[in-house]
């Protein structure tokens, strides 16, 4: 149904990020609900729970309403939290031959409860501030484009890390976020110099003092993604800093011309 809000773009602003590593009852009440908005059937939710936490069905239940829909409700229950995110990818791959609104559904519903996680391509991945995502996201479109391929690619490996469940990989996506950068400015500038030596020998590549930034977060990077301190992780406020650092530098020298000295 096409709804007054829609017809007019008009939508709730996104509340805070403040679910990442959770699923508390409102995410789980909502995923069953959607579910059925876009045409799954309780039966079709439970043979995927039951898959996830390797049940048998309730042979007893027949009835889709209510029998089996609150075999789903109890089930569902018994997940471990990142295995609703795993409940999700599984309708979403279900729903990609039918109805395809459950990831706009869901989408919709993350950003206005406040959950850190969005479907995309039927995989959940690391949702962050609207500039966020604009900043990594895009960047990384615009280095495809372009055929920046190996940047782009790190990028992606950057946000795979930070998705990871039920722990972020926050030192592998300090690592492949600057891996982004370092590459592109190599190309941008025309050398093989390490990130470090092209801010010193480079002034024109980053105006003062964004250079300072990039070479202290290049430092940063040394300590905390490639010489590690044992018990001493990155926490995931620091990679998510980190990765959307190196978004926002690669879409600012995306738009420089090669050979910059």
């Amino acid at each position: 149904m096409d709804l007054f809000s829609r017809r007019h773009g008009l939508t709730r602003p996104d509340a805070e990020i403040h679910i990442r590593n959770d699923a508390p009852q409102e995410v789980r009440d909502a995923v069953v609900q959607i579910a059925y908005t876009c045409g799954q059937k309780p039966s079709d939710l439970r043979a995927l729970l039951c898959g996830i936490l390797f049940r048998t069905p309730d042979r007893s239940n027949w009835s889709e309403f209510p029998n089996i829909d609150s075999e789903v409700r109890d089930l569902i229950e018994d997940c471990e939290w990142f295995e609703v995110y795993d409940f999700i990818e599984k309708i979403s791959e279900q729903c990609r031959y039918g109805n395809h609104d459950f990831a706009e559904e869901i989408n919709r519903f993350f950003r206005v409860a406040g959950v850190g996680w969005q479907l995309v391509d039927n995989h959940v991945e690391m949702r962050g501030s609207e500039i966020f995502e604009v900043a990594v996201r895009q960047g990384q479109k615009k280095l495809r484009q372009q055929g920046r391929t190996t940047a782009a690619n790190e990028l992606h490996e950057a946000l795979n890390d930070l998705s990871r469940r039920p722990d972020a990989e926050t030192t592998g996506a300090i690592q492949h976020a600057m891996a982004a950068l370092e590459c592109l400015a190599r190309d941008v500038a025309g050398s093989k110099d390490t990130l470090g030596q092209l801010v010193r020998r480079s002034p024109g590549l980053f105006p003062p003092p964004v250079d300072q930034i990039v070479e202290k977060a290049w430092g940063y990077t040394s300590n905390y993604g490639r010489h590690l301190v044992e018990g001493q992780p990155p926490q995931f406020e620091e990679a998510e800093l980190v990765v959307g650092l190196s978004g926002v530098l690669c879409r600012y020298l995306s738009r420089k011309p090669p050979s910059i000295k």
